[in-house]
């Protein structure tokens, strides 16, 4: 995952350590070296992490922190204190200012790196639902008290197997806790979970199964996916940690904890939650017919235009690449001439329903026209999506589709056409001219088959 992180620190031989590990990673790195010059790079440059030092001259790093999260432009960049303070009111006061973390120097390369992975995936999940609260915007009034930020008890659940360890938690966590659920086990905290809890606190001390494994169910249930998990671990633990934010965990504590970091990290991961339901929340109102496909309930044409527009603008100032995957019915008019429009519709409604089923959260799926599909995936280069495509393309094929009217099960098959941004002077048209060029292919070729732009000839694509 390549992204840009900029390094503030007033001590060069500090800024030249953390260039060249970070850089060994293959990210790009930005260097300041007091908090004024970075508060400007972070306003032009908008890069994906910061990592701050606290202690400077002209202005500390809590300041700084304190000032890029009340700038709107550059509120939503993560930052990671890194200092060689360690006492726990030093944290806390970055935590106050907004900080996502701390690394104490010097620093632990597998922190450092687990840490920047797991905020770069935050910036990206929360950049995606902006830009689709933007989108909507345009279409209908957003309610924009909505975001304010919520202070309301939350319900919790708390992994912990050891008795006094979970007391003193479960006390310290009821200011902002109208529920909170104990589990002293693996099965236990699997059966207490829904899609109503707010944080997940899970001990990796728990002797009664993994909780990384449990951790991983959770990601990959569509019920418990957006539910932030908040690790505890002991120090010798940190390899464990970096293995549970790759596995999509939000947030560590290391014990011996501090009731109020604890407290405070707790809050954030609350509020942060609560902020992504309120934009899917003002999405689903603002969005009308004229935004959404009536039948199956997917984006449509007019919407999926401007999400394209805004994101190839946004992709100039980036290295990321997204894909766009076009695709079509094959020989969908024969369903609709023998059996009716009816049947039609149901092929219509599964094909949207396999396709989200087959794809990322951040993915987006629309209706294109008729019985034309679209799907746009940020941060995918081609041969990835091509293999998403042809997952897709076996998905629909290998299973017939049923018409509720009369059973009747029918074979269904499809034909896609792969493409990214990134060539000189995109923009809409141009992109979806491949995308269609290469579903053109795909369709003289055989039908029932992936071609990619640009590709080897059709022959050499896969069919059914």
């Amino acid at each position: 995952m390549t992204a840009r992180v900029l390094v503030v620190d007033d001590v060069e031989i500090n800024v030249k350590l953390l260039e060249a590990k970070l850089a060994s990673e293959y990210y790009e790195v930005l260097t300041a070296s007091n908090g004024p010059v970075a508060l400007e790079l972070a306003e032009a440059e908008l890069p994906d992490v910061i990592l701050l030092d606290v202690m400077m001259p002209q202005m500390d790093g809590f300041e700084v922190c304190r000032r890029l999260k009340a700038n709107p432009r550059t509120a939503d960049l993560p930052v990671v204190m890194v200092t060689a303070l360690s006492d726990s009111s030093s944290r806390l006061c970055g935590l106050e200012a907004g900080a996502d973390d701390f690394l104490t120097k010097p620093v632990n390369d597998i922190a450092l790196f687990a840490r920047v992975r797991s905020l770069v995936r935050l910036k990206r999940m929360t950049e995606e639902w902006r830009l689709r609260d933007k989108i909507c915007g345009r279409f209908g009034d957003l309610d924009a008290e909505s975001l304010a930020a919520d202070s309301a008890p939350a319900r919790i659940l708390l992994l912990e197997e050891d008795d006094f360890a979970a007391g003193r938690m479960a006390d310290a966590l009821k200011p902002i806790a109208n529920s909170l659920a104990r589990a002293s086990s693996c099965a236990d905290a699997h059966r207490l979970l829904d899609a109503d809890t707010e944080l997940f606190i899970a001990s990796l001390s728990v002797s009664d199964g993994d909780p990384l494994r449990l951790l991983s169910q959770c990601r990959a249930t569509e019920t418990y996916r957006q539910v932030p998990i908040l690790l505890i671990a002991d120090a010798p633990d940190l390899v464990r940690l970096a293995k549970g934010l790759d596995l999509g965990a939000n947030d560590y504590l290391v014990r011996p904890l501090d009731r109020s970091e604890l407290v405070a990290r707790s809050g954030s991961q609350i509020r942060r939650k609560r902020m992504h339901e309120r934009l899917r929340e003002n999405q689903r109102r603002s969005l009308s017919l004229a935004l959404t496909d009536e039948l199956t309930g997917l984006y449509n044409r007019r919407y999926v235009v401007a999400h394209l527009s805004e994101l190839i603008d946004r992709l100039y100032d980036s290295a990321g690449e997204t894909a766009v995957v076009l695709f079509d019915i094959d020989h969908f008019k024969q369903v609709n001439d023998n059996h009716g429009h009816p049947a039609g519709d149901d092929v219509l409604r599964e094909i949207a329903v396999r396709t989200m089923d087959s794809l990322r959260s951040s993915d987006l799926v629309a209706r294109f026209g008729g019985e034309e599909f679209l799907v746009i995936m940020p941060e995918t280069s081609l041969p990835v999506a091509t293999t998403v495509a042809e997952r897709l393309r076996f998905r629909i094929a290998n299973e017939r589709f049923t018409v509720s009217e009369t059973g009747v099960k029918l074979p269904v098959t499809i034909r896609l056409g792969v493409t990214t941004t990134g060539a000189a002077g995109d923009d809409v048209d141009r992109l979806l001219k491949r995308a269609d060029d290469a579903l053109y292919a795909a369709k003289k070729s055989g039908r029932n088959r992936v071609v990619a732009y640009p590709s080897d000839p059709p022959a050499a694509s896969a069919t059914g």
